[in-house]
């Protein structure tokens, strides 16, 4: 059985030649992130054309820039000290210098009071609010350090209004729509509607791209419910989360969302440092294993690497090692069973969903089979996080990738059929192929009887040879 876990790397528009994205796909890559941030538009196209070469199995996911704030590129890079004062202004344009630093947020006085936190370069600086005179912030230093160009401000608990896509976002957006790309990750996520603006873009075109809310602010973590239930998935951002959030708070809201997820039958991501040390160094700490063990041990659908193997030293040994403690921790959770998730009132697809898991406690069940078109059927099989695999049917390669980031799912893609009999008989036939099962093996199938677009209608339990024959004794009956 491969790894349940999927894993998520990001690469560079210098370092992606079909050799490397290779030796990363075979060391447990499922989904390669490319990250707007450090991309050169022009590059992003042959990015997308070389992994489609290299594995078209392999998913894509790029990132926007969300709404954010930065401290200005021009002027002087000043130094502070613990105590001193300093002037804030909201003006793209301005110069810092000494006693005056400009931010790009021109509201940056909106909605602060005396007390409050400002937060620069993921925390290096800590600052609070003694005075808001309406177009300037005085504010103190809280520790020693260097304020440099445009560096992240973070503004905990406070919503920032800046358009939820900007420009550049739009312009990424468009790119992805345009080549393809298979999940789009929005930064710095506040509310339901940031989610669904991207989505009316994406349905003006026509596109079935799948949407990632990342939560990375105190924000984003209130509105959470309404924030999973208008996004295909999420990723939990722990850098700027944890700015944001007191430390101590981060791993109680990572279960928590990982959690909420899976109730609502929806990916989730954990990223940020998780093998960081291995940026530089070819060995992990132990701090870093037992973080992935815990992400796996919660059953997160897919982890993240970001600097690991974009820039890092050690890319492919990073892949190899997330992959082998995500293999040892799924090895020892083997005992476990389905997670308790009992189905939704009114729904057809969740009672089928629950009636296979069911068969599954009460029988020596080898495979769960389902046959999907959106992927639907599939996560809902996949909230339950059982042991036994999951083999997903599904007519398209889109579909295909976007389960690359569900859960214990293995894809298998076969021509639509015009018959439950024929449906049965091709995918036994493709999983026997591939030794996945035998013909003694008993298999639970989830599928729909009324053509491709009709859902879910039914759940059998048969042993493989059966299901062969009963193809065979329909035929022989025409």
């Amino acid at each position: 059985m491969p790894k349940r876990t999927k894993i998520v790397a990001t690469i560079a528009d210098n370092r992606y030649n079909p050799e490397f994205l290779k030796s990363l796909i075979d060391a447990g890559v499922n989904v390669f992130r490319l990250n707007t941030a450090h991309l050169q538009p022009e590059n992003a196209k042959m990015m997308v054309e070389t992994i489609r070469e290299v594995n078209p199995k392999i998913a894509i996911l790029i990132d926007t820039k969300g709404p954010e704030i930065r401290t200005v590129k021009q002027g002087e890079e000043i130094d502070v000290k613990t105590g001193d004062l300093i002037e804030v202004i909201g003006n793209s344009e301005g110069s810092t210098q000494p006693g005056k630093l400009y931010v790009s947020y021109p509201h940056i006085c909106d909605n602060i009071e005396p007390g409050q936190h400002i937060l620069i370069d993921d925390g290096d600086i800590d600052m609070t609010v003694q005075e808001n005179r309406g177009d300037v912030l005085v504010c103190k230093i809280l520790n020693d350090g260097k304020i440099k160009f445009k560096k992240g401000v973070n503004i905990p608990n406070v919503k920032i209004n800046l358009p939820a896509i900007s420009e550049k976002d739009y312009r990424y957006i468009r790119m992805a729509i345009d080549l393809k790309m298979d999940f789009i990750a929005h930064s710095f996520v506040q509310e339901a509607s940031d989610i669904e603006e991207i989505k009316t873009i994406l349905k003006e075109s026509n596109s079935n791209i799948a949407v990632i809310a990342k939560i990375e602010n105190q924000i984003g973590v209130k509105n959470l419910d309404s924030i999973i239930a208008v996004s295909d998935g999420v990723m939990v951002a722990r850098g700027d989360l944890g700015v944001e959030i007191p430390e101590e708070k981060i791993p109680a809201i990572q279960r928590r969302i990982v959690k909420e997820c899976i109730n609502h039958k929806k990916p989730v991501i954990i990223a940020t440092q998780m093998l960081h040390t291995m940026i530089d160094h070819p060995r992990p700490t132990r701090a870093e294993i037992a973080d992935i063990a815990t992400a796996v041990a919660e059953k997160a659908d897919a982890l993240m690497l970001s600097g690991e193997t974009a820039m890092g030293n050690y890319p492919v040994e990073a892949v190899q090692t997330m992959t082998k403690v995500a293999l040892e921790m799924e090895k020892e959770m083997e005992h476990l069973h389905f997670r308790k998730l009992l189905p939704e009132t009114g729904s057809v697809l969740s009672l089928l969903a629950y009636s296979a898991v069911t068969a599954c406690l009460n029988l020596p069940i080898k495979a769960v089979i389902a046959d999907t078109i959106s992927g639907r059927t599939v996560r809902y099989l996949a909230a339950y996080r059982g042991t036994i695999p999951l083999y997903a049917i599904c007519y398209s390669e889109e579909v295909q990738r976007q389960l690359a980031l569900v859960y214990g799912v293995q894809v298998f893609i076969i021509p639509s059929c015009t018959s439950k009999e024929l449906f049965m008989r091709t995918i036994i036939e493709e999983l026997l192929k591939n030794h996945l099962l035998e013909e003694s093996d008993q298999v639970v199938v989830v599928g729909g009887s009324y053509g491709l677009n009709a859902g879910a209608s039914f759940v059998e339990i048969s042993q493989v040879r059966n299901l062969l024959q009963k193809d065979s004794a329909m035929n022989g009956n025409k």
